[in-house]
């Protein structure tokens, strides 16, 4: 596990320069000019909107049928069961190669190690037949903008790079192109103590920023996986253990800049705390996965540290009863900052893995926070709530340390559960339903998982009704990868039953699209297909992501 870690931390390594590299010639003609009346035209969203209305009222007997047809086809779509995600990959010519070196310099590597490094997730079991053909460094807005441009230009595709923390494929470059790996633009650009906001650039890590932040006394509430950046985490619009006090990303972003992939630049918003001013655009960025432009700013809402908290824990007999608990929590009014819901498995491997000797059996941790006595007092009504539901060995702490250690429990979870099987990967799933429906439905997941030969472990948010499974196979066995895969859709079938969601807070990427026409329908997949097309006709922007390729208009 330490590996892995330092692994998606690593320094970047010194680039060889360009010229030293040999760059395959394309067998590609050059792209011929291209006709106005195209739906692929420069004419932008006016001719593309154009056609559409012609093509509706009979005016053409072409047959709009965009989509996404080819050997990948299959991947992700309804149904689908396949991991490897298939593309087409065309060699990019030597003159787009020339024009990104001329002024990226050595911010540009065509080394295999680098780009297979990049290819390949670190955090996740989806894979891809091809890896990028280049990988680029941008420092600032203008070099975004300009390698966009040229990729437009040339038709190549655009894989946005951020902590590589994402879990359901979404760096993965089916179709080669250009990653580019924003991890170069990290400044903190300006902090408003008084506005209580921050701008920053997109490879900001949120560990880094809270640092930065602390002696402020202010702290950006969202707190998902080690090694996430803020580009990456709008882009999944992410959330994590504080979303049930705080919100998710996007609660928290007031706007953003987004170089789109005509290279124009969108500011999505002003720095004021609300507004009724034309459509959403930052919304409609933040959750796109970058199908839709690259970020390369954020403004983000802060939040005062609190200055006191409880942390407590307490067993259970079934999840069942610490899923009733949590619930009961929320209906009561008490405002709680967390509330992690940990099954037997998941504290078996925390025992086995730390050398401690808790009871193994499902655990609630919660975080009260606010004034001492305000803090103590809602620790002192939970405890009265989860004794009425049959809970046991209830303890809370306030000192410092204390508080560290109890919930380093919580934190080091999904490194603890592959310790417990060193020898296996997981699948990392995530669902979230109504949270009246969040007892029975991990009761009923438990049920599946618990019947299945894998090793299965359970986290949740308790309080907002997502949670996880970490489904552990060798995934060289493919009775194991099948068996994985099942429980997967299992899972996330009994979510969509009881009016939940595929995904709480990973994201769609390659992994989840097979399920999103049953989650949202196909007029909902068409709205977005449409969207898509009017912003990036040439699909250079992370292809193969988000929108399932079944998916026509």
């Amino acid at each position: 596990m330490a590996a892995t870690l330092f692994r998606l931390s690593r320094p970047r390594r010194a680039l060889l320069p360009f010229s030293a590299l040999r760059v395959p010639l394309s067998t590609q003609p050059l792209p011929q000019p291209r006709d106005p009346s195209s739906p692929n035209s420069s004419g932008g969203l006016p001719a593309f909107l154009s056609f559409l209305a012609a093509a509706a009222a009979g005016g053409t007997t072409a047959s709009v049928a965009l989509c996404d047809a080819g050997p990948d086809h299959r991947v992700g779509g309804k149904d689908s069961t396949e991991l490897v995600v298939r593309g087409e990959r065309k060699r990019v010519p030597q003159e787009f190669m020339q024009e990104l070196a001329s002024f990226l310099g050595d911010n540009l590597t065509v080394d295999y190690e680098e780009r297979s490094f990049h290819g390949k997730p670190q955090s996740s079991f989806h894979k891809a037949v091809n890896v990028p053909d280049v990988v680029v460094f941008p420092k600032s807005q203008d070099e975004v903008r300009k390698i966009v441009m040229i990729c437009n230009k040339y038709k190549v595709p655009i894989v946005p790079y951020g902590g590589a923390t994402s879990i359901e494929g979404h760096t993965l470059a089916p179709h080669g192109g250009v990653c580019i790996d924003m991890s170069s633009m990290k400044k903190i650009k300006s902090l408003h103590l008084e506005d209580m906001d921050v701008v920053v650039e997109p490879g900001v890590g949120w560990i880094e920023l809270n640092e930065y932040l602390k002696p402020h006394g202010l702290f950006f509430p969202l707190d998902p996986g080690p090694g996430a950046t803020i580009g990456g985490m709008c882009a999944t619009r992410c959330s994590g253990s504080l979303a049930v006090r705080y919100g998710t990303m996007r609660d928290n972003v007031i706007n953003l800049q987004v170089v789109l992939p005509d290279g124009d630049v969108v500011k999505t918003g002003s720095r004021a705390r609300k507004s009724a001013a034309g459509y959403d655009l930052t919304r409609l960025i933040i959750g796109s996965e970058g199908t839709l432009g690259v970020i390369t700013e954020v403004t983000l809402r802060l939040q005062k540290l609190p200055s006191h908290s409880v942390v407590a824990m307490c067993n259970f007999q079934t999840v069942k009863d610490a899923a009733d608990v949590a619930i009961a929590t929320m209906h009561s009014g008490i405002q709680v900052s967390r509330v992690e819901l940990l099954d037997e498995v998941q504290i078996r491997a925390i025992n086995m893995a730390n050398g401690k000797i808790l009871p193994e059996v499902p655990t609630l941790m919660f975080e009260f926070i606010g004034t001492e006595a305000y803090a103590l007092e809602q620790t002192l009504l939970v405890q009265k709530i989860a004794a009425e539901h049959h809970g046991s060995d209830f303890v809370f702490v306030e000192e410092p340390n204390a508080k560290e250690e109890l919930w380093k429990i919580r934190k080091e979870a999904l490194w603890a559960g592959f310790a417990m099987e060193p020898d296996r990967q997981a699948m990392i799933t995530d669902v979230c339903v109504p949270l009246s429906r969040l007892a029975e439905c991990i009761s009923v997941s438990k049920q599946l998982l618990d019947a299945s030969p894998l090793t299965c472990l359970v986290i949740a948010h308790a309080g907002d009704g997502n949670f996880h499974t970490f489904i552990l196979f060798d995934p060289s066995q493919e009775e194991e990868r099948r068996e994985a895969e099942r429980l997967n859709h299992l899972m996330v079938h009994t979510a969509l039953s009881m009016e939940g969601t595929c995904t709480g807070e990973h994201g769609v990427g390659t992994g989840k699209m097979k399920y999103l026409e049953k989650e949202l329908g196909m007029e909902s997949l068409r709205t977005m297909k449409r969207i898509k097309v009017a912003l990036d006709p040439n699909n250079i922007m992370n292809p193969g992501k988000l929108i399932p390729p079944h998916v026509c208009i």
